[in-house]
């Protein structure tokens, strides 16, 4: 990379796309090169912290085709967001643009390629998003998350590289710690959180699960789960009542090494928590979030249910009675644990940061 040279992250929308690119921007600060984020206003909470000589707001929207009106006005806005971002590109030339999926990178993707920067997308998912799809043929290059991921075509493999999931410094720390001791008075730890469009249904479904429990077999259980504030209480109350000894809140600043110190996550599957279950090597429950048109998580999910690492239950079918029997068959099984978590490890890439790092400074030459 040339001296000097800027390397602009595009990332917004949500904590699941800027937390990767927070990952890669703490690997090439460690390598000396020069970072700036280009962002929407959604994720203007979590940006405080991240390591960036710059932060652009540029407008972003994403397309729905719910009427007319309400796609006229994300054109608009869009259209708002490349004409700022193309002059911002032209005023800071930048070496290097990458961008981490969702719609608030379009505009600054779409703007690189227009004076001619080279461009990267990252894929978490293992299956393209629509708006890295949108921009596929456009970029440079395309680093993915997954080894095999769902609609490329030839041409577009020719340029895709496997780096995996950029995992932020919490997650490579949790990855130390060994799985908890399990069996005799040692309890099963189990781990529940949904992020917001997972949180309800769990707070509706694990703990009635637990109740369909015998009560010795719950006595063998130690709970940490997320849930909605308007939830928590409810939540606390039934673990109280089964004689459980949970931990409930709305937010876990420390999850990582919560996972770490659990048995058996029971979660969604976006594609951080899939790389997050992988570098620190624990079992799952997954449970895809149901009605996306990519399918990603489900796609996400299908690759650790593959090693032996994940049980996938898709949401029509996670009930309190079928999630009894997979616990009751998992605290009858204490090896089969070691093994699920065994398998997860073997497919976490802890150091893809690194990875994709050393490919942003070698395509910025």
């Amino acid at each position: 990379m040339r001296s000097g040279g800027l390397v602009v992250l595009a990332a917004g929308g949500t904590g699941g796309h800027l937390f990767p690119a927070q990952a890669l921007a703490e690997a090439l600060a460690a390598r000396g090169v020069r970072v700036a984020l280009a962002t929407d206003t959604r994720v203007s909470g979590h940006v405080a912290a991240f390591p960036a000589e710059a932060i652009y707001e540029i407008s972003s929207a994403t397309p729905s085709r719910k009427s007319l009106p309400v796609m006229a006005k994300a054109a608009l806005t869009l259209g708002r967001g490349i004409w700022t971002a193309r002059g911002l590109m032209r005023r800071i030339r930048p070496a290097l643009v990458v961008g981490f999926g969702g719609y608030p990178s379009v505009p600054p993707l779409l703007a690189a390629t227009m004076v001619g920067a080279p461009t990267i997308i990252h894929e978490q998912n293992a299956v393209l998003g629509r708006a890295n799809r949108f921009l596929a043929g456009r970029v440079t290059a395309i680093a993915t998350g997954f080894a095999a991921v769902g609609g490329l075509t030839d041409d577009l493999r020719a340029k895709a590289r496997h780096v995996g999931n950029p995992v932020r410094p919490p997650v490579i720390a949790a990855a130390t710690e060994p799985l908890p001791p399990l069996g005799g008075a040692a309890p099963l730890r189990l781990v529940v959180f949904g992020g917001s469009q997972g949180a309800r249904v769990m707070s509706e479904i694990v703990p009635s699960a637990l109740a369909l429990l015998p009560a010795e077999q719950r006595g063998r259980l130690a709970v940490t789960q997320q849930a909605r504030p308007e939830d928590l209480e409810q939540v606390r109350a039934t673990y109280r009542d089964l004689g459980i000894g949970a931990v409930v809140e709305a937010f876990f600043t420390d999850l990582p090494a919560r996972i770490a110190a659990g048995h058996l996550v029971v979660a969604r599957s976006g594609a951080s928590t899939v790389a997050e279950l992988g570098v620190i090597g624990r079992a799952s429950i997954l449970v895809p979030l149901p009605g996306s048109l990519d399918q990603d998580q489900a796609a996400n999910a299908a690759t650790l249910a593959a090693i032996g690492a994940a049980t996938v239950i898709p949401q029509p079918e996670f009930t309190p009675e079928r999630l009894a029997a997979d616990i009751a068959a998992r605290l009858a099984d204490p090896a089969g644990l070691t093994r699920a978590a065994e398998a997860a490890k073997s497919a976490g890439i802890p150091d893809a940061a690194e990875r994709l790092a050393a490919l942003v400074v070698d395509m910025a030459r």
